[in-house]
């Protein structure tokens, strides 16, 4: 007897997990949903149990070819997180996870080409992408709560909807490649055509700068220099108005230096009638 009890009450009790939610079923039709964690009961030999995670599920899609609103084709490799809200309807409208993920693949398809055939290939790539990705995951969260044939759609939410790449086909790549390729080489001459002649304005303007520069330079280096022969002029006017003999004196003997400081210096000069040596004469200190 106790071990039939044992039996039987074996048969009878059953454990939810943290992470589950189960689904009674009674010769196969679904009796109720539990959801507290913890140990449960359910009638032996005529109910059986199945289990659901509770948590997040990934669905990662097939890659898929979608034709941008621009005409350009591409291979979308998307995934797809949702999670089982209500056991029983998803056990009446899909039966099992492989069929789920059957029918997200087909929803999850449609919204792609319905999202992406309206926005161009740019927008795919860019910042937008976000946005594109937020409207694809209310389309198929939409259908996914709303069709099945029955109220309360799947029995599933979806949490999120991302592209994990966005390709183009291989035989697109290598024409639009060498477009981009041709692109790039156009731009990056005509970068360099608007850098010469940059370049070429500012070394003439450096060159008319140089020049002006030069020219105001000289201008003021001429100017500077007969101020100073004036000035000159008027000390040596000065000194020499003040004593004359001693002026001439001085300035025979700057000539002198001048004149016979080099050794192969040769003059033939008489020092009777030679004005130039007029202060070697013998005994006599001023010219006559």
């Amino acid at each position: 007897m106790a071990a039939s009890a044992l039996f039987v009450l074996a048969n009878a009790a059953f454990i939810v997990g943290q992470t589950d939610q189960a689904l009674v079923l009674e010769f196969g039709k679904p009796e109720r949903v539990v959801e507290t964690p913890g140990l449960q009961f359910k009638v032996p030999f005529i109910q059986n149990v199945e289990y659901y995670d509770k948590r997040l599920l990934d669905f990662d899609a097939e890659p898929k070819e979608v034709i941008a609103a621009d005409q350009k084709r591409l291979i979308v490799d998307a995934f797809v997180r949702y999670r089982i809200t209500d056991p029983l309807r998803f056990k009446q409208t899909v039966g099992d996870e492989r069929t789920m993920r059957s029918r997200l693949n087909s929803i999850l398809e449609s919204s792609l080409r319905q999202s992406l055939g309206n926005v161009p290939l740019s927008s795919v790539i860019s910042s937008q992408r976000a946005a594109i990705m937020q409207k694809v995951r209310d389309l198929v969260n939409q259908q996914a709560q709303g069709s099945g044939g029955q109220e309360g759609g799947f029995g599933i939410e979806v949490m999120d909807v991302r592209i994990v790449r966005a390709d183009l086909p291989p035989a697109n790549s290598d024409s639009i490649y060498r477009r981009m390729q041709t692109e790039l080489e156009r731009q990056t001459k005509q970068f360099r055509a608007q850098g010469a002649e940059e370049a070429q304005k500012i070394h003439s303007q450096a060159d008319k700068e140089r020049t002006i520069i030069l020219a105001e330079a000289r201008k003021q280096a001429e100017i500077t220099r007969g101020e100073g022969d004036g000035e000159a002029t008027r000390i040596y006017a000065e000194a020499f108005n003040q004593d004359p003999d001693f002026f001439q004196l001085y300035r025979s003997l700057q000539a002198y230096r001048k004149t016979l400081s080099q050794k192969d210096t040769t003059m033939i000069l008489s020092p009777d009638n030679s004005e130039f040596l007029r202060y070697f004469e013998k005994g006599s200190g001023t010219a006559k």
